[in-house]
C-alpha cells in the first residue's frame, strides 16, 4: 500500500466527484458526505422520496471506487440467512460448506432497509460495528473497506418497520436526499428521457478511479489530520448538550462523539487540509445527530422537530475561535 498525502486525498476526492457526476445530476452535498463517510469508515443512511436516485447514486459511487458491490433488496419476508449466508452440508465431501450471502462485499447497498422486520435488520449489526460475520460460532472477516449505504422512503407508513435505535446508531450519517432544482431536473430529463431502459453507471461513462488499497491508504492519511484539544472540547460539549436538553428524551452517545470527530477529520482531508475547523463540526453535526435523538413527549405534543433542535443546539454551543 503506497502512502498518501492529504493533497493526494484531495485529488482522489475530486476525481471521485467527477466520475459520479457523469451519471448523477446534482446531489453534490450528498456525494461529499458519502466521501467523508468512506474515509471515516462509517456507514450512511439515505432518506428521500422515491425517484430521487438514491439507489443509482450508491451504484455510481461504488463504480467510481472500483469496489466489490453488493445489493440486498429488503422485503418483509427476508430472513437473516438471506443476508449472511449459511453453512450447507455437502454430501459429496460429507462436510459443511460456507455459502456466503450478499453481505460479503466491499460496498453493500441495503435498499429500502425499513421494509424488513427488526429481526432481519439485526443481521447487519455485527457486520456494521465489527466488520465481521459470525455463523455457527465461526467469525468470518469482512473487507476493511466494508461500507453500508442504506436507503429508506420517509413517505410510506404501510409495510415498513421503524429502524431500532441500535441499528440507527450504527450509521455515521443520516442524509436527507431532496428533490432536484428545476435546472437539475431539466438536465435529468434531457439525459435520461431518451433512454429505453434502465441506465447503469458504466453506460454513462463512470469508471473506477480507486481500489480497496487506495481507499485504505486515504483512510490512513485521514488519521494524521490534527484535531486540536479545543475542537475536541467543542465536540464533547455539543454532544453532552443533547443529553441535557429538556426537549429530548434521549441524547447522543459517546459513540456519536467519536464518529463526529472521525468525520470532521475526513472532511478536512477531502479539502486537503491538515487540521479540523469548528466549521467542519458544525457542517457535519446535523447528519450525525438527526437519527440519534428522540423527542420528549412534551416536545412531540408541541410539534417540535429534531432538525430544529439540532440547529438550536449548534447555535447555542460556543465554538472555539
Amino acid at each position: 500500500m503506497t502512502p498518501m498525502t492529504l493533497a493526494d486525498v484531495g485529488a482522489l476526492a475530486r476525481a471521485i466527484r467527477a466520475e459520479v457526476g457523469k451519471a448523477v445530476v446534482g446531489q453534490a452535498d450528498t456525494v461529499d458526505a458519502l466521501l467523508v463517510a468512506l474515509l471515516a469508515q462509517g456507514h450512511v443512511l439515505l432518506e428521500g422520496p422515491p425517484g430521487t436516485a438514491k439507489t443509482f447514486l450508491a451504484q455510481s459511487f461504488a463504480a467510481s471506487l472500483g469496489l466489490d458491490f453488493g445489493r440486498i433488496q429488503f422485503t418483509p419476508d427476508l430472513m437473516p440467512g438471506d443476508i449472511l449466508g449459511s453453512n450447507l452440508f455437502n454430501f459429496q465431501t460429507s462436510q459443511f460448506t460456507l455459502t456466503r450471502g450478499p453481505i460479503f462485499c466491499e460496498l453493500l447497498l441495503a435498499d429500502e432497509i425499513n421494509r424488513t422486520p427488526p429481526k432481519t435488520q439485526a443481521a447487519l449489526l455485527e457486520a456494521m460495528q465489527e466488520r465481521r460475520v459470525t455463523l455457527d460460532g465461526t467469525a468470518h472477516p469482512l473487507p476493511a473497506s466494508f461500507l453500508v449505504v442504506a436507503t429508506q422512503n420517509p413517505i410510506e407508513s404501510q409495510g415498513v418497520y421503524p429502524l431500532p435505535e441500535a441499528q440507527l446508531d450504527r450509521f455515521l450519517f443520516k442524509l436527507l436526499v431532496p428533490y432536484p432544482s428545476a435546472a437539475e431536473e431539466a438536465r435529468i430529463v434531457a439525459t435520461f428521457g431518451e433512454r429505453a431502459g434502465p441506465s447503469r453507471p458504466a453506460d454513462l461513462g463512470v469508471s473506477a478511479v480507486a481500489n480497496a488499497d487506495v481507499i485504505a491508504a486515504a483512510a490512513l492519511a485521514v488519521k494524521g489530520v490534527t484535531l486540536a484539544d479545543s475542537v475536541v472540547d467543542y465536540i464533547v460539549r455539543l454532544i453532552r448538550a443533547t443529553r441535557e436538553s429538556a426537549d429530548l428524551s434521549s441524547g447522543a452517545s459517546p459513540r456519536a462523539a467519536v464518529l463526529l470527530a472521525n468525520a470532521a477529520r475526513a472532511r478536512a482531508a477531502v479539502d486537503a487540509r491538515e487540521y479540523v475547523l469548528p466549521d467542519d463540526v458544525k457542517a457535519l453535526a446535523p447528519a450525525v445527530l438527526r437519527h440519534r435523538l428522540l423527542l420528549s413527549p412534551a416536545a412531540e405534543i408541541e410539534g417540535k422537530q429534531v432538525e430544529t433542535l439540532v440547529a438550536d443546539l449548534i447555535a447555542a454551543t460556543e465554538a472555539p475561535r
